[in-house]
């Protein structure tokens, strides 16, 4: 097990070293989690569209490390709804981000965990419907942009044949059980029991990339976990570049080869090793 320098919290091994500044008290039994990284005005344009929702939120950030100034905490205190900010101060990166904020929300007694990306292509009045879906029993909600209701607006063609041809269509095989239309989309939904069960163990540091996001996709239909897609609103900028941490050739085949190992079972836990982590969370 390892603790917070901070709080001196218990979290368990695997979750990488960070300092949390909390913000807000709890509002809601959901917490909706925001992985960034320099995202410059885009998480202020955001965060703003966010303010203006009609329902209570606890925005938790997980930032990677940024040094662009988009963070300046005196600007967070201004957004009613930002209850805290989680730094990575450890090695890895999107994955990393990802258990530091699993973990942290599962540890204040988050029931669910809404996580949508932060560079401001994705509607966030949606929320609301991931809200729901896991008042209803489901255990992981993906959104697609590409089923009844959703929409995708100037999304680049690499990235759409990428998505509907390759992405989606190996999670759906190796998931056995779920047909998915969008997996590349990080506006998704977890309950705390799937996050939780023994058989997911997601706190495990080789998930250090993209190959968590995968992986949670393909673990909870082989577990027999409720799953479900739900309507999303994602546009990319017109005729400017397409905000996103991946690029070039390099970038996707280091993608394509996670994906791929994760599909054939590489990140499934151990049997002696499964339990790793839960009982912190458990016994809290």
């Amino acid at each position: 097990m390892t603790s917070n320098p901070v709080t001196d919290t218990v979290y368990p091994e695997g979750v990488p070293n960070f300092v949390a500044n909390e913000l807000r008290e709890r509002a809601h039994r959901y917490a909706v989690v925001i992985p960034v990284i320099n995202e410059g005005s885009r998480i202020k344009r955001q965060l703003t569209e966010m303010e203006e929702l009609p329902f209570p939120l606890d925005i938790v950030i997980a930032d990677g490390g940024s040094d662009d100034g988009s963070l300046d905490p005196d600007l967070l205190k201004t957004f009613r709804h930002v209850r805290a900010v989680l730094t990575k101060t450890d090695t890895g990166r999107l994955g990393a981000q990802l258990r530091i904020a699993y973990a942290w929300c599962l540890q204040g007694g988050y029931a669910g965990i809404v996580t949508i990306d932060g560079n401001g292509k994705d509607g966030v009045a949606a929320i609301a419907d991931f809200f729901a879906k896991l008042d209803a029993g489901y255990d992981l909600v993906q959104g697609s942009r590409y089923v009844a209701g959703g929409v995708s607006e100037n999304t680049p063609v690499d990235r759409y044949v990428a998505g509907r041809f390759i992405h989606a269509p190996l999670i759906s095989l190796a998931s056995r059980r779920f047909w998915y239309t969008d997996t590349t989309n990080g506006f998704r939904a977890y309950s705390r029991k799937f996050l939780l069960d023994e058989r997911v163990a997601p706190f495990r540091p080789l998930f250090d990339r993209y190959q968590l996001l995968f992986y949670l996709s393909i673990r909870a239909p082989q577990l027999g976990f409720r799953v479900c897609e739900t309507p999303v609103e994602r546009r990319y900028p017109a005729n400017k570049a397409t905000p996103t941490k991946i690029s070039g050739l390099r970038g996707r085949m280091s993608m394509l080869l996670e994906l791929v190992h994760v599909a054939i079972g590489r990140y499934d836990p151990k049997q002696s090793k499964r339990a790793v982590a839960q009982n912190v969370f458990q016994e809290s």
